[in-house]
């Protein structure tokens, strides 16, 4: 894809993954080889919230919608990166998002130190309450981040509850490294899966030129 930067996290049995934990770590195995079956097939064994992927409502909302009514218009098209990585505070919060010109439909892209790490930090930089009220009240279409957890351990998960709760899918564990900010086509294409609380995705973003 020319022009394309794939910023998806890639999936191998020794990744990161949230606070380590070993059941998400990706589990390959072989079940036939050439030598013995005269074919090769594997298969994994895999959370859904491994890598990048998309939280459904029902992640956090007890009455919140699954994959099945997943709506794949909301988390594609023009998205802004904002770029919070040489920030001191691990908290965005709705200061930070304001010195950006965040339209309605816009998707936004949170870029942070997390994207340039290598193992889990249990002190990563995440979206306050006060971050995703604003976004919401901006009529985002979606929110995406680098960081394995749009918010970290907070009690209630007000963040999730916030875009989730209205209608605002999150985007997470997204490789942002080489993406700096600015305004940028988003293909965001998570598999086919039915009635579950996340999908594992694809996603590629491309710099819109400045006319």
């Amino acid at each position: 894809m020319k022009n394309w930067t794939d910023v998806t996290m890639t999936i191998y049995p020794e990744m990161m993954v949230y606070k380590n934990k070993d059941e998400k770590k990706p589990k390959l195995t072989v079940r036939a080889t050439h030598e013995v079956n005269g074919h090769y097939e594997s298969s994994i064994y895999m959370d859904l919230h491994t890598g990048t992927h998309i939280d459904m409502p029902l992640h956090m909302l007890p009455d919140g919608h699954s994959s099945d009514e997943f709506d794949l218009e909301s988390v594609n098209g023009t998205c802004i990166v904002v770029d919070f990585s040489l920030e001191e505070s691990h908290e965005v919060g709705a200061d930070f998002l304001k010195k950006y010109e965040i339209q309605k439909g816009d998707i936004v892209i949170i870029k942070t130190k997390n994207s340039y790490d290598h193992m889990f930090n249990p002190e990563y930089d995440y979206l306050d309450a006060s971050g995703a009220t604003y976004l919401e009240n901006c009529s985002v279409k979606a929110v995406g981040i680098d960081a394995l957890g749009i918010e970290r351990s907070v009690p209630n998960h007000p963040t999730h509850s916030i875009l989730l709760g209205n209608g605002i899918y999150i985007i997470e564990g997204l490789a942002l490294k080489d993406i700096k900010e600015g305004r940028y086509d988003f293909i965001c294409i998570p598999l086919k899966i039915a009635g579950v609380e996340g999908l594992p995705s694809r996603a590629f973003m491309r710099a819109i030129e400045v006319k």
